[in-house]
């Protein structure tokens, strides 16, 4: 059966896997058993994606990039250069905790920027983005835009990546796709 995906030579990919059509993995990633990868993903040079790691379809893993087990990446989500997830709270070298990982959701269209850590057990929801660098320790709302160390809220952000300003009536517009979004409760959704 003619595989329906691109990997560089130099990857490894281990038994188990399910890799979607147009997906394609680069130079010394290391894809590892019981991994699901969706359609149209890219998967730069030096990833680690972990056993039974799920990625839904055309999520984007920038180089040097380590997804570890519990993580689950929905659609559209937009990894960083040497981005980096945990997966135990309390690690110790001496102390195996492989029972105790725990999950981790990124959901739909969620952008994490480069060099950000992302500690386990969280939510990061629809369409949020995390800024470079960021130490995400808590879930972020849809929408959230987030930086620094421990992360904290600056503001909102529309699906195309804009900074969203809320007039009076709470509506903001994104200047790129025209599409509006409803500030109501501390929460952000696109507007009917």
């Amino acid at each position: 059966m003619e595989k329906k995906y691109f990997a560089h030579e130099s990857a490894y990919i281990d038994e188990g896997c399910v890799i979607g059509e147009g997906t394609k993995i680069w130079h010394f990633s290391h894809i590892m058993p019981n991994c699901i990868i969706g359609k149209n993903c890219n998967i730069g040079q030096n990833v680690v994606v972990s056993p039974d790691v799920i990625l839904g379809n055309n999520v984007k893993v920038q180089n040097n990039v380590s997804i570890y087990t519990g993580v689950i990446c929905e659609d559209d989500v937009f990894l960083g250069p040497s981005m980096v997830f945990t997966n135990v709270i309390n690690p110790r070298s001496a102390v195996n905790r492989k029972s105790e990982y725990k999950k981790t959701l990124v959901k739909k269209g969620t952008s994490i920027g480069a060099n950000a850590t992302i500690v386990c057990g969280i939510t990061l929801h629809e369409y949020c983005f995390i800024g470079a660098g960021a130490v995400v320790t808590k879930d972020v709302p849809a929408f959230a835009l987030v930086v620094g160390n421990p992360s904290r809220q600056i503001g909102w952000i529309s699906k195309y990546g804009h900074r969203l300003e809320f007039n009076a009536e709470n509506i903001a517009v994104c200047p790129e796709s025209h599409e509006k979004y409803r500030l109501e409760n501390n929460q952000v959704r696109v507007a009917e």
